[in-house]
């Protein structure tokens, strides 16, 4: 597998990872609100005792229910990052695979939400912390938070690094 994957090239191995990792997360993601649903309709509530619960929350906002009522505009800025972020992964041949899947995982997790927006006027949540007061949320929040984490730990990293083959570069030169 690992000869197929590198014979596809940086653009071709990034974008491969890319659509894998934005598919698996929108699966998943639309798995779980569906199963959740099932589950609270059965009366069952608490998914780990005196961690999360599960509760069915309809949101037409976005994270902590921000903007409730603009849908269309969500959608919108959900559909530009999914086309933006693979422009960058597609641009940037020198692109970690770390930061890639990052940006995987924010698409794939606005697109998740931004597939119940389009299907139901709004997201479905259903995770809520047992232990603290917190806003209900789902999969899809959690890719995009532990993506958006990720992506700038990652993108610093990497902006770093680079910097310094340039500082070394530019030294090598003086020196030549």
């Amino acid at each position: 597998m690992e000869t197929r994957l590198s014979a596809l090239g940086g653009k071709g191995l990034h974008l491969f990872l890319f659509w894998v990792i934005v598919i698996l997360v929108v699966l998943v993601d639309q798995a779980t609100k569906a199963a959740a649903i099932e589950v609270i309709a059965d009366g069952n509530s608490v998914l780990i005792p005196g961690i999360i619960d599960l509760v069915h929350v309809e949101n037409t906002g976005a994270a902590f229910s921000i903007g409730e009522g603009n849908g269309v505009l969500f959608v919108i800025v959900a559909l530009a990052f999914l086309i933006g972020s693979c422009s960058f992964v597609c641009r940037e041949e020198e692109l970690p695979l770390g930061i890639v899947a990052a940006v995987a995982l924010i698409a794939g997790g606005g697109l998740g939400n931004m597939i119940d927006r389009l299907m139901n006027g709004s997201v479905t949540d259903f995770l809520s912390t047992a232990f603290m007061k917190f806003p209900v949320f789902n999969v899809a929040d959690i890719c995009v938070t532990v993506g958006v984490a990720c992506a700038i730990i990652g993108y610093w990293i990497w902006d770093s690094r680079q910097e310094r083959k340039a500082d070394s570069r530019d030294s090598d030169a003086r020196h030549a």
